[in-house]
């Protein structure tokens, strides 16, 4: 069976590899630390990041929820290891959809997830289970989409930008995208029905800013 190395060893980590076993392939988990390796407790191999070289051969995914870490392993080995997407096959894509998306790298596309059309998508992001992202939005880098999220059309989400469970984000158009800034997290079950501005947390229904 082939493998694909997948860095983290929690929760999104894991699901990452639900997605690698779904694609007939075997996770290999890499850990950051000797007391992340001892803590593993999941019938799957796992590894030392420090240790990560030996695998060079095989691609890896980042399954780290957090934008800035996930960010960080990235810088750190885009110059000796190759990165991949791990797209669940239940995934559904608009025409075309899918081509755009496979030219990107990093990607984690969890089950149920939809894409429709016209959607540009940077790297490293994470599509959670059963998100939605309509038409004409535009996803920057290190992006997370958290499960059951929608995003409506003609949206622009920038880069580090995190959508809470449940969260909706209103559409823009054509003209004048709907903003969420860059780092900026919109929490669970907030509605944005207005711009949101860069390095901020937006909660409620409507959403506001609340940091």
């Amino acid at each position: 069976m082939n493998r694909v190395g997948i860095f983290g060893t929690s929760g999104m980590a894991r699901e990452a590899g639900d997605i690698a076993w779904a694609l007939g392939l075997e996770p290999l988990y890499v850990a950051r630390d000797e007391a992340e390796l001892r803590a593993w407790c999941f019938p799957a191999k796992v590894i030392l990041e420090q240790d990560v070289d030996q695998y060079a051969d095989i691609p890896f995914v980042i399954g780290i929820g957090e934008n800035n870490i996930r960010r960080a392993v990235a810088e750190r080995f885009k110059d000796s290891l190759s990165f991949s997407n791990l797209i669940h096959p239940s995934a559904t894509f608009g025409c075309g959809q899918r081509d755009v998306l496979e030219q990107c790298k990093g990607a984690i596309v969890a089950a149920g997830a939809r894409f429709t059309s016209g959607i540009t998508v940077g790297d490293f992001c994470i599509f959670n289970q059963n998100t939605t992202i309509a038409h004409d939005c535009a996803v920057d880098s290190f992006v997370h989409v958290a499960p059951g999220a929608n995003v409506s059309g003609s949206v622009h989400l920038k880069q580090g930008c995190w959508v809470g469970s449940g969260a909706v984000i209103n559409q823009g158009s054509n003209t004048d995208k709907r903003v969420v800034g860059e780092n900026t997290m919109v929490g669970a079950g907030a509605v944005v029905i207005n711009d949101c501005e860069a390095n901020a947390v937006y909660a409620g229904v409507p959403a506001k800013r609340i940091k």
